[in-house]
This record gives structure tokens, C-alpha cells and sequence, in this order.
């Protein structure tokens, strides 16, 4: 530990900062993932418990994140997750790190890592959009959803005036399916209960 902590205080003070970012992200990241994977969290759920992987569907499938932690940006696109800012930081880390000893200036190395930062987001958002897919389409009954507390990914508009979408794992799987509300607006992040079903694909939730 005394070694590390030597290596650290050699390096520059710009260096310090990229390599705090890498490691601490990093951490953060791998706490998603295993907990994603052994089905403890949820797509955006890591954003506030570190479960879960990130990003989402950039065509309008995009959340994140989070118990409180997602800014809802309306329903269409959300971007702004805590998931997504780790995965965003994660490549502002690596990038100014691996970058430092090429690009002198640190005005422009900022662009560059920030650069990185977002196609690490755009990388993730899509490499999590197929997962989704692939979970969405297994098999298993809807039905089994009924009486399951689940997590808004997308907001439900207010007494069925639109679709939203909530994450609920069955069986260890994550699945992202069709969500309705009787009641008002749901914003992401919010703890809800499924109580029906609606068309046999679309879920009927309620706040818990």
C-alpha cells in the first residue's frame, strides 16, 4: 500500500485526478455488473444501489437509473442516470490516462477523455439495448409478474394516458416490459407493484 500510495503522489497533479476517476469508476462498474448478472439488480437500479448494467435503448428505451437518483427527462430519451454518469466518468478516467502522455496540453486532453466518456456511454447503451432484447424475448409467462415488486424505467404517464416501462426480474432475469398506471404520473425510480395484466404483454402497476 506504501508503494502505491508513493507512485501516486510522483505523478502529476492532472495525472492524479484521471487516475482517481479510472479506479473509483471502476470499482463502481464492477459492482454493477456482478450484481446485474447474479440478478440482485436492475438496469438502472445500479444507479442508486450499484445494481445493475448500463445504459439503456437510445431510440426512446434510454432510462437510468434510479430510486431518486434518475432525472426524468420526460420519457422520450433519458440520459442523465446515475448509471450512465459512471459510465461516462469511467471514460473520462481511462481516457486521460491512456492519453496523457500523448496529448501535452490539458485543455485538450479534457476534450479528449470527455470525448471518450461519451462513447463509453453510447458503447454500453447499446451493448445493454441488445441484452434487454435478448431477456425480453426469453421465455416466461407475463403472468408471473402479478403481485411482483418491480422498478419504473421509463416514466408511466398518469391513468393510462401512455405506455412507460418498468424492469422486474423473474427468475434471476432481468426483463424490460410495458407498463400502464391507473393512478398519477410515474417517474423513474419509483417502487410499484404490478396488479394486472392489460393486453397480455403490457403490465397494469401501482405505486408501492
Amino acid at each position: 500500500m506504501e508503494a502505491l500510495l508513493n507512485w501516486y503522489n510522483q505523478l502529476d497533479s492532472v495525472l492524479q485526478i484521471y487516475w482517481s476517476i479510472a479506479i473509483f469508476t471502476s470499482i463502481v462498474f464492477a459492482i454493477q455488473m456482478v450484481l446485474t448478472f447474479v440478478g440482485l439488480g436492475d438496469a438502472h437500479g445500479g444507479d442508486a444501489d450499484f445494481g445493475g448494467m448500463d445504459g439503456a435503448d437510445m431510440g426512446g428505451d434510454m432510462a437510468t437509473d434510479a430510486h431518486g437518483d434518475t432525472m426524468d427527462t420526460g420519457g422520450a430519451i433519458q440520459l442523465f442516470t446515475v448509471r450512465n454518469v459512471v459510465n461516462f466518468l469511467l471514460g473520462v478516467g481511462w481516457g486521460g490516462v491512456c492519453f496523457y502522455t500523448t496529448i501535452s496540453h490539458p485543455f485538450v486532453l479534457f476534450l479528449v477523455a470527455m470525448l471518450v466518456g461519451v462513447l463509453f456511454v453510447a458503447v454500453f447503451v447499446m451493448l445493454y439495448r441488445q441484452l434487454m432484447r435478448l431477456e425480453k424475448h426469453g421465455n416466461f409467462e407475463y403472468r408471473q409478474c402479478v403481485g411482483l415488486a418491480c422498478d419504473v424505467y421509463l416514466r408511466i404517464p398518469a391513468e393510462r394516458s401512455g405506455t412507460g416501462k418498468v424492469q422486474i426480474s423473474i427468475h434471476g432475469s432481468v426483463h424490460e416490459l410495458d407498463a400502464l398506471t391507473d393512478g398519477p404520473q410515474l417517474a423513474s425510480g419509483t417502487k410499484v407493484r404490478v396488479t394486472d395484466l392489460v393486453d397480455g404483454r403490457t403490465l397494469l402497476v401501482a405505486k408501492i
